[in-house]
């Protein structure tokens, strides 16, 4: 589920907003009227989409994307006087009056974007802990010291080497330091 964040300086705007969106399958996570709410809002979770206007009681739209976590994409609704100022930011923008299918779509895309971002940081390769780095370089150090190995030639040794037999790059670094025999 994508955390959608509605924030419009009129709770009713808001809540149309938000009802639309429901009406359309598509779940609001919190209702805001000032951009502070929101801030606060988005801080409490890892990604989502706010919908917004230009305008709100303690600031405009630019002031809150430089509030919210990167990880957050905006929606802003505004009228056409407005918009070249929002579309130059780079921020998504949508002129008034907009009719409900092309709002919808806007709205889906974004969402998608955001589940298939999501998806690429979990799918991406862990990162080693301070631990295994330090038992992969020993491993290559002692590969170059005992076979005169380069760096790069002792990791791709290792590689290959854990490859061959099903296991990590760790266990073989370990295998390397315990001197298991690899040949």
């Amino acid at each position: 589920m994508v955390n959608v964040i509605v924030l419009f300086a009129k709770i009713e705007e808001a809540r149309s907003i938000k009802n639309l969106l429901i009406r359309n399958g598509i779940n609001v996570t919190k209702v805001c009227t000032t951009g502070a709410q929101a801030a606060h809002a988005a801080d409490s979770y890892d990604d989502g989409i706010i919908i917004c206007g230009y305008r709100y009681p303690d600031m405009i739209f630019s002031d809150l994307a430089s509030d919210i976590p990167e990880s957050f994409d905006m929606i802003v609704i505004t009228s056409k006087n407005n918009y070249e100022k929002c579309r130059e930011s780079g921020i998504v923008c949508l002129t008034m009056p907009i009719k409900t299918q092309d709002f919808i779509n806007a709205v889906s895309l974004t969402m998608e974007n955001i589940l298939w971002e999501r998806k690429q940081r979990k799918t991406g390769p862990k990162e080693r802990t301070e631990e295994e780095k330090k038992v992969i370089r020993a491993a290559k150090l002692k590969l170059m010291n005992e076979r005169e190995f380069d760096e790069e030639s002792a990791h791709r040794f290792l590689q290959k080497k854990s490859m061959d037999h099903g296991i990590n790059i760790v266990e073989m670094s370990y295998m390397v330091l315990n001197d298991v025999n690899l040949f």
